[in-house]
């Protein structure tokens, strides 16, 4: 694979995040769609029922990439394009590492008869057991509600065959952030399986920007991060993040690398 079948698979992409952004309510201009579609995304879990508490990393994130497949130098572009954009909008240091012990993030890109058992061995058995239709795959560990350890497996054959790798790099390694549930309720995002964006939308920004906050903490209960919430929207209003996250989201580096 090189660039010259990536670009028209992310442009079309890319026309779709347009369109829909457009066409669609400027939710993320809403305080009150924003803050629920925080708790969400952020309060629960795709593959647990029920309330959970903020989850979040408050150590310095170190990525170890195994490429098991074809087409590395392509893989670790996109990927690292997509850690700096993640690192310029949350303030966290995200950094690859080719020291393994010394890495908190396990990345693996790998074809799809290895899918499984690369997602047994970084993430246990009942997420093998759990992958369903699920074309790539991420999943974290914490203490005390604090993100410790990160894994992703992306079965590269089947994320292209679904046209899905450039979604696969942008939404899982987003989601090990803290952001772990798809939900109808954030539109447009890349935390909905009903909204076309592959890559971040401005209201995932304000998502991303809220979760990293000093105010927001790791173990928070939903009746407790309500109304930090409320007080960072209102701030987000007055000073602008709100309004500008339109640019930033089309401003990141893997966006622009797209050609738009």
């Amino acid at each position: 694979m090189n660039n010259v079948w990536v670009k028209p698979l992310i442009g079309i992409a890319l026309m779709l995040l347009t369109s829909s952004t457009h066409a669609l309510e400027k939710t993320w201009l809403q305080p009150a769609f924003v803050s629920n579609a925080f708790i969400q995304v952020a309060l629960r879990n795709e593959y647990s029922p029920g309330e959970k508490k903020v989850r979040k990393w408050n150590a310095p994130i170190r990525v170890y990439v195994e490429h098991q497949v074809a087409d590395k130098a392509l893989h670790k572009s996109l990927l690292e394009m997509h850690l700096r954009d993640l690192t310029a909008i949350t303030g966290l240091s995200i950094e690859t590492t080719s020291d393994k012990t010394q890495a908190n993030v396990v990345w693996v890109f790998t074809q799809e008869s290895n899918y499984q058992s690369e997602v047994k061995r970084l993430m246990g058995r009942q997420s093998a057991n759990n992958l369903g239709s699920a074309v790539c795959k991420a999943g974290f560990k914490t203490r005390q509600s604090a993100i410790y350890y990160a894994a992703i497996v992306i079965p590269v054959d089947k994320a292209r065959e679904h046209g899905k790798l450039v979604a696969c790099i942008v939404e899982e390694v987003t989601q090990v952030l803290g952001l772990p549930n798809d939900s109808d309720q954030a539109y447009p995002s890349i935390f909905n399986d009903n909204s076309p964006e592959e890559l971040l939308s401005p209201l995932d920004i304000v998502l991303l920007k809220l979760l990293y906050q000093p105010e927001i903490k790791a173990g928070m209960s939903e009746a407790e991060v309500k109304p930090v919430l409320n007080t960072l929207l209102t701030r987000f209003a007055d000073n602008g993040t709100l309004s500008q996250s339109v640019d930033v989201a089309t401003q990141t580096e893997l966006f622009q690398f797209i050609g738009y």
